[in-house]
């Protein structure tokens, strides 16, 4: 087990490793982003009508505006040559009959993008997490839970957020811009040049203050992140900081996490502070200047009254879109940089084919491991294995001993294909497993671990998963076949009973028998028990046991025992040290050498003179 301070140390290496792949917006990084566009094309006749509407409804806004302008002229005696005269009243109605053409689209574009997001969305999320669960045991020892949880919750709410909000703003806000660009020069164009004059001064400042609010944005949120990380593990892990006494040093940690992160979004509160004062003083100024040259222009009759109080609106409505479209930059490229580590998992190799078995491979269960040698990925520089050679018969019980870390659980994974060899084959009714279908061959295998991990949901629901086909009477026989339907049949709600995250609500004894339950539901023709009883009380071990026994009938078994009164019977004893067989044998014949290795086990545990 880990100490906390391997954790501290691990969180902060990965921070470190995450930090040197922060994506960056480049051409590359675009076109990676574009490809997520696959999910929105099956539902591309919402993306183009949705877009259609918003073209609409931006437009129809610019009318708004537009028909104001008209409306203050005409008020003021001066209306516009080219257009149409109306009466006030008319324009009161057109106003009214503009904004409820443009509600309706805006209800119709937005109900469109949703479509699209939500179903687009809901099929990259299926996509992601069938990569996710289709990979190797690899994968996820060198990844933590929260990392992937965050890939297919936060990133993906992310690009929904893009395709259903952001993007659909950050195209309104281009033809607002563009149009009314377009309009402004059209009714002033003298105010128009001056305005151009000064925007591209304004626009600099406010890019690169832009950058720099980004830059400590993205920091708070790093930080933010630091303090969530700490919260997640000292809940996962509370037991051990109890156990440790350890309560002092997180909450020393957590405290020292939210200070830095304080510190940030106070220097980020600066910077934001500076730069309203900015646009207050600057960009308002700019505004002014502009009014009052156009004020000179209404007195000089160079310019109408309506003409000056349009410019002013689509002046308005610019630096509006300006302004958003800063906002929009720093989502979208918040969004290609979930995009990139999204694709990262979609372009993986998957382990395994999500298709349901069609066959039984039908095995006798002979196994042979023939000079096995292997070094885990993550620990490539220690051999666990050191040349294993182990002969086991169709039908047969063998027993693996030995101190802790001697390789016997890695024996077991192997046997189940997690890892690829270093060095030798292991072989399954003569062929070499890596030749028979994975998921077949592992259909063939029930594993009952030392800690049973069960789903949080009932107690037949837990059952059922060794045969998601497995009807209601298989449930109630595996039941009664593993010792607990008593306790089943004791609880109020029977088999519909919650056990709570991890099987929590349940005893030691009353997991693993579950779990032997569903292994007997799998129904397998090799059964791996890796020390399926070192964790009970004598009493429990003895229901257990009886529940082992029957699970083990007529089945090629292989069990990892601590407990050597568990294995007495077995056909043969395999004794392992330090990755090697150094002795093999019945129990019998293995206790009565006085000098071996299985001998000194059992004398702490046996009365063996």
């Amino acid at each position: 087990m880990q100490t906390l301070l391997d954790v501290f140390l691990l969180h902060i290496s990965m921070k470190k490793e995450e930090e040197k792949k922060k994506p960056k917006i480049t051409r590359a990084g675009l076109k990676e982003a574009l490809s997520i566009f696959k999910y929105i094309k099956p539902y591309r006749g919402y993306f183009i009508f949705a877009m259609l509407f918003l073209a609409l409804g931006s437009g129809f806004f610019l009318l708004l505006i537009g028909a104001a302008k008209e409306m203050t002229n005409v008020a003021s005696g001066s209306p516009s040559y080219n257009l149409p005269l109306l009466t006030l009243n008319q324009y009161g109605l057109l106003f009214l009959g503009v904004l409820i053409i443009q509600g309706l689209f805006s209800y119709i574009r937005t109900y469109f993008f949703a479509v699209v997001s939500e179903r687009g969305m809901a099929d990259l999320r299926k996509d992601v997490y069938n990569k996710i669960i289709t990979q190797p045991i690899v994968f996820f020892e060198k990844r933590r839970v929260g990392e992937l949880t965050s890939r297919i919750t936060t990133d993906i709410e992310q690009l929904q957020s893009v395709f259903s909000h952001s993007l659909a703003e950050f195209l309104r806000q281009i033809i607002i811009l563009f149009g009314s660009t377009i309009i402004i020069f059209f009714i002033a164009p003298k105010l128009s040049f001056i305005m151009v004059a000064t925007f591209p001064v304004v626009v600099i400042i406010a890019i690169v203050f832009g950058r720099h609010i980004r830059k400590l944005s993205r920091k708070r949120q790093d930080a933010l992140a630091d303090t969530n990380t700490i919260v997640e593990e000292t809940f996962q892990s509370f037991t051990v900081v109890k156990s440790f006494v350890n309560e002092w040093y997180e909450s020393k940690r957590y405290g020292g996490a939210v200070n830095n992160m304080v510190d940030i979004a106070l220097s980020f509160a600066k910077v934001r502070g500076v730069f309203f004062m900015f646009v207050i003083t600057i960009l308002f100024g700019g505004i002014f200047f502009i009014l009052w040259r156009g004020a000179i222009f209404v007195q000089n009759g160079e310019m109408a009254v309506g003409d000056l109080f349009g410019f002013i609106l689509y002046t308005g409505i610019m630096g509006g879109a300006i302004a958003g479209l800063g906002n929009l930059y720093t989502v979208l490229a918040g969004a290609i940089g979930a995009t990139e580590r999204i694709q990262e998992i979609l372009k993986m190799d998957t382990e395994v084919a999500l298709t349901e078995l069609k066959t039984d491979l039908n095995l006798s269960g002979d196994i042979s491991f023939n000079d096995v040698k292997f070094s885990y990925p993550t620990r490539e520089d220690i051999q666990v294995l050191k040349g294993i050679d182990l002969d086991i018969k169709a039908g047969q019980r063998v027993a693996l001993v030995g101190q802790s870390g001697s390789g016997k659980s890695t024996i077991v994974q192997l046997l189940l294909n997690f890892y690829n060899l270093s060095n030798g084959t292991i072989t399954v009714d003569g062929k070499n497993i890596n030749d028979y279908d994975l998921p077949s061959l592992r259909k063939n295998l029930g594993i009952v671990p030392q800690e049973v991990i069960l789903f949080g949901g009932t107690i037949r629901e837990n059952i059922l998963y060794g045969n998601p086909k497995a009807s209601d009477q298989d449930i109630i026989d595996a039941a009664r076949r593993s010792n607990c339907l008593e306790f089943i049949e004791g609880f109020p709600e029977k088999f519909e009973t919650i056990v709570g995250e991890r099987g929590i609500k349940l005893s030691g004894g009353q997991r693993q028998r579950i779990a032997i339950a569903r292994a007997i539901l799998k129904d397998p023709r090799i059964l791996l028990l890796d020390e399926a009883t070192s964790s009970l009380d004598a009493e429990s071990e003895k229901v257990v046991q009886e529940a082992l026994d029957e699970l083990l009938k007529g089945r090629t078994s292989i069990i990892i025992a601590h407990r050597l009164s568990t294995i007495k019977d077995v056909d043969c004893i395999y004794v392992l040290e330090n990755g090697k067989i150094v002795e093999k044998g019945t129990h019998d014949q293995l206790s009565s050498n006085k000098d071996g290795a299985y001998h000194a086990l059992a004398k702490l545990q046996f009365e063996l003179s």
